[in-house]
């Protein structure tokens, strides 16, 4: 039987409350709210019936409500899975292909900010803002010039993944007179060029770049990308920034290679754990600046994403083809999915 008014869940809140006044305000969308602390057989009976889910973020996101194959063997109506930001590493693509559900998602929409603060832990790092300030609380601060500083003027800046986050690093990156270097393997020469980069590979980034920035997806591609031998390879007065997902680099290798002077020092948005405990080591560290996952997440851009992701439901849920399709592969068997659950078909995709 076809469902004509479409079953939308989330999990507790939107990262802004714009979503759920759009949302709320669509004749023929259902908008649901679950709440992790409720019975997981209420949940499992709203999630059942849906046919899109809204996934929560990786920091927010609890078992079992990840977007895999478990939870899609009981959601038969399910049609398309949505992440919160630009990841979506906590949905699984290849089970989503295998069962004919499309993945969305909001791609662009924090470009901006998570460029910005790859920028500001550069600055940050090389300035010392992090330890002069502790320096100062501490009272060991009499002596100024022994807490001086570098430039990133003129420094060489080695971006991994040039994409919509990488390629505004490297525009930021410029107004520093930065050369600025590119690792991407999905890219040609003159595609990062465009970017504002020099491709290089990777053995070459790691050694020529004085800061390395990684701005790539987390995927069985990425996964320790950064362990002992990349840190080894770096030059000794480097320093490695993360805002992209934890796991890209290894904790423990990145510690050994902080405490042991290996690299100069670190700038981590994203970890293991999230938020990671208070006993981390790598908090305590005076060469390391770190934040809690939130370089996407300032006050306009969580407005901007979850607004973007209400109006790329409404489209989807419609059958236009969602502007931030992560697998179109999966279109055909979710378009026969589509015209069965829903009574029509959706949109084709143009070649």
């Amino acid at each position: 039987m076809a469902i004509n008014r479409k079953r939308l869940v989330y999990f507790e809140r939107w990262f802004d409350p714009i979503a759920e006044q759009i949302l709320g305000g669509q004749d023929d969308i259902e908008l649901v709210r679950l709440l992790y602390a409720d019975p997981q057989a209420d949940n499992w009976a709203d999630l059942s019936t849906a046919v899109g889910y809204q996934v929560s973020a990786r920091t927010e996101l609890q078992e079992p409500w990840f977007g895999n194959a478990a939870l899609m063997e009981r959601c038969p109506n399910l049609l398309a899975m949505s992440s919160a930001g630009a990841g979506y590493d906590v949905i699984d693509v290849d089970a989503c292909n295998a069962a004919g559900v499309i993945v969305v998602n909001q791609s662009g929409t924090n470009s901006e900010p998570v460029a910005e603060h790859a920028i500001a832990l550069m600055l940050g790092l090389t300035k010392r803002v992090g330890y002069t300030h502790r320096a100062m609380i501490k009272g060991q601060a009499n002596d100024r010039l022994e807490l001086s500083g570098n430039n990133i003027q003129g420094k060489t800046v080695g971006i991994v993944g040039i994409g919509q986050i990488g390629r505004l690093t490297a525009k930021y990156a410029s107004a520093f007179d930065m050369r600025v270097l590119a690792f991407d393997p999905y890219l040609t020469e003159q595609q990062v060029a465009e970017r504002g980069a020099r491709k290089v590979d990777f053995p070459t980034l790691l050694a020529e770049s004085d800061f390395i920035t990684v701005h790539c997806p987390r995927s069985k591609e990425t996964i320790g990308m950064f362990g002992a031998e990349a840190f080894s390879r770096m030059k000794p007065n480097a320093y490695f920034v993360n805002t992209a997902r934890g796991r890209i680099h290894d904790e423990t290798a990145l510690l050994d290679a902080l405490t042991s002077r290996r690299i100069a020092g670190a700038g981590i948005d994203v970890f293991d754990v999230e938020p990671p405990p208070p006993n981390h080591p790598l908090l305590h560290l005076d060469n390391v600046m770190a934040t809690p996952h939130i370089a996407g997440g300032t006050v306009e851009t969580m407005h901007e994403m979850s607004k973007k992701a209400a109006e790329q439901w409404i489209a989807l849920l419609r059958g236009r083809v969602p502007p931030r399709l992560v697998n179109p592969e999966a279109w055909p068997a979710y378009s026969d999915r589509f015209a069965r659950i829903v009574g029509f078909r959706p949109d084709a995709i143009e070649a």
